[in-house]
C-alpha cells in the first residue's frame, strides 16, 4: 500500500478533521526504522514497563497492520528492541508506534518497518505479561481505537476512523 502524504490528507479532509473522524497526533515521537512513511489498520495495546504482550502480538501475522502501544509514556525502560523490531518485519507488520521507549536503535534502523517512539532507553522491560489488548488508548492528545487507520510520514501521524484515499 502506498503511503499517503499526511499534509495532503489534512489539506483535503478538513471536514473529517473538524468532526474528529481524522485526528493528528501531537508531534512528540522520534522516527526509527527504515520506513519513514507507513500506514495500516491499527491494533492497540496498553502496557506499562512490560513487553510480554508486545512480543505476543508481533508474533502473529501483521498483514500490514500497525501496532500502537500505550506504554504510559514511561521513559524508564524500553518496550521494543532489535529482536522485536525484526520479528515485526518478518511477520508483515507495517509499523509500531510506542508511547514509551525503544532500544537497540542501530538494529531497529535496519528493520524495514516504520517505528515511532518517544525516545531510546538501554534498559529492558519487565516480563510479567500484564496489559490489555484491543482497548482504546489515549496517546499524544488523541483517542485511538483498535481497527482505526494510522498514517505516518515525516510530517506527522494521523489516525482515521476509516481507510483514507486521495
Amino acid at each position: 500500500m502506498a503511503a499517503l502524504a499526511t499534509a495532503e490528507v489534512c489539506d483535503s479532509n478538513a471536514a473529517h478533521l473538524t468532526s474528529g473522524d481524522l485526528r493528528v497526533l501531537q508531534p512528540i515521537f522520534q522516527s526509527y526504522g527504515q520506513c519513514r512513511a507507513f500506514s495500516g489498520p491499527i491494533v492497540t495495546l496498553k502496557v506499562f514497563e512490560d513487553n510480554v504482550l508486545v512480543r505476543a502480538l508481533l508474533e502473529t501475522r501483521g498483514e500490514g497492520r500497525v501496532l500502537v502501544i500505550d506504554g504510559g509514556g514511561s521513559m524508564r525502560c524500553a518496550l521494543v528492541g532489535g529482536n522485536i523490531g525484526q520479528l515485526a518485519q518478518n511477520m508483515g507488520w507495517a509499523g509500531i508506534v510506542v508511547n514509551g521507549c525503544i532500544r537497540d536503535v542501530d538494529e531497529i534502523k535496519d528493520c524495514d518497518i516504520g517505528v515511532r517512539a518517544l525516545g531510546a532507553h538501554p534498559m529492558k522491560s519487565n516480563k510479567k505479561g500484564i496489559g490489555e489488548k484491543h482497548v482504546p488508548v489515549h496517546i499524544a492528545g488523541a483517542l485511538i481505537r483498535d481497527g482505526e487507520w494510522l498514517y505516518a510520514d515525516s510530517d506527522g501521524i494521523l489516525v482515521s476512523k476509516f481507510e483514507l484515499s486521495l
